[in-house]
């Protein structure tokens, strides 16, 4: 074959190459966008708890004791960033374009050392683990989080169970449930988790100024 010739025939198989491979790269399947991430928030949490001493229907004696919160856990499936919903009772389902930016029991760590030191119901509040000794702690459980489809308009519901612990004594002195049920905006991820902030609110102004849980 002729120099000319067979350069002419593999610049044509070369570029019926580069055309089939461009052809195969469009035939594949475009990656999905990420996911849009939500945050459970300091800022309104914080500005929803008012300072126990600042509610005229409660006296508060001088405040001496300190408290460790320990990191929150969460019952099985509440565990991830998945963002969870009910259509059917008994049975969880996630939206698949939207997650939270952390699990939300790790979110909810600093909003209950805001809301413990906002209370003024100890005189120092910090978060496990610390070298520093405490008088009490406060174990907490995520049990649920999510939006139930069952009710019209749909509600978010938290819950979330709360335990103070003498740490001398190793003895539970207060445990308790709290449950808040707040109607979404909107029927779609960005209102249940818009719910979930107000929800948020509410616990955690419940918590502080629960019997038991101010010392």
């Amino acid at each position: 074959m002729k120099p000319n010739l067979l350069a002419g025939v593999l610049r044509l198989v070369c570029a019926v190459t580069v055309l089939g491979l461009g052809a195969c790269g469009s035939l594949l399947p475009k990656p999905a966008p990420p996911p849009t991430l939500h945050l459970l928030t300091r800022d309104s949490a914080a500005r929803a708890l008012p300072s126990l001493a600042s509610l005229p229907s409660l006296k508060i004696a001088p405040v001496q004791a300190s408290l460790r919160i320990n990191p929150p856990q969460a019952a099985a499936g509440f565990d991830s960033r998945r963002i969870i919903y009910l259509r059917e009772p008994y049975r969880l389902d996630y939206f698949a374009k939207h997650e939270w930016a952390d699990t939300p029991a790790r979110m909810l760590a600093p909003l209950l050392l805001t809301a413990f030191e906002a209370g003024g119901g100890f005189r120092a509040v910090f978060a496990a683990p610390s070298a520093a000794a405490a008088d009490f702690s406060l174990d907490t459980e995520l049990i649920r989080l999510q939006q139930d489809f069952c009710h019209i308009p749909s509600q978010l519901r938290l819950t979330l169970r709360a335990s103070l612990l003498d740490n001398a004594t190793r003895q539970v002195l207060a445990s308790r449930e709290f449950d808040v049920r707040v109607a979404a905006p909107s029927e779609d991820a960005a209102g249940g988790v818009i719910a979930a902030n107000q929800a948020l609110q509410q616990l955690l102004a419940d918590l502080v100024r629960a019997p038991g849980f101010t010392h």
